[in-house]
């Protein structure tokens, strides 16, 4: 299990960095509706996504399976079952931080941004100590995420969020301008 778990994060790791321009900027993207549509119809004939369906039915605690599945829907901007593998990961490793953030990605895809700001809040609070330094780019996102959520309802948390996304990563400017609006 040690040797899956280590597997699996070293799939997200770089599937974490080699993604995230595409998670940030998922805030911003439109979805077109006839692409979704199209997306949706052309997965059940997804050769990739259908032979991972079949490897995961022979073993459905296979999580790097899992998570390559839940890529796949991803790629495929089937945000529904996106969310859902991605909760099936969560389930069987709990203490796993980038399934929350996944799982957040994929929300916010979808424009489910109560069930993002939660996923975001989970992820932020499941990342480990030790994992810290890897995922500052994420952490300062999720922050940013939640902060940019709780501007009008709770301009104190969000003001503490803001503070923790800047100290994760500084450069980002559009933190830096919902910072400066938040303390003007």
């Amino acid at each position: 299990m040690k040797t899956t778990k280590m597997n699996i994060k070293n799939l997200f790791l770089g599937l974490l960095l080699t993604g995230a321009a595409g998670f940030l900027s998922a805030q911003t993207t439109q979805t077109d509706s006839a692409v979704t549509t199209t997306a949706t119809a052309n997965q059940s004939s997804n050769p990739a996504i259908e032979g991972l369906k079949k490897q995961i039915e022979t073993n459905p605690k296979d999580t790097e399976a899992l998570a390559k599945l839940a890529t796949a829907y991803q790629e495929a901007s089937d945000w529904n079952n996106a969310v859902n593998t991605w909760k099936r990961i969560s389930a069987l490793l709990p203490d796993w931080a980038p399934s929350y953030y996944s799982q957040a990605y994929a929300y916010q895809s979808a424009k489910d941004d109560a069930n993002a700001k939660a996923a975001y809040e989970k992820y932020i609070a499941t990342v480990k100590p030790e994992e810290v330094e890897q995922s500052k780019k994420n952490l300062a996102y999720a922050y940013f995420y939640v902060a940019f959520a709780e501007q009008q309802s709770n301009p104190d948390k969000a003001k503490e969020h803001i503070a923790k996304s800047l100290q994760y990563d500084p450069t980002n400017q559009d933190a830096v301008k919902l910072s400066q609006a938040l303390n003007s």
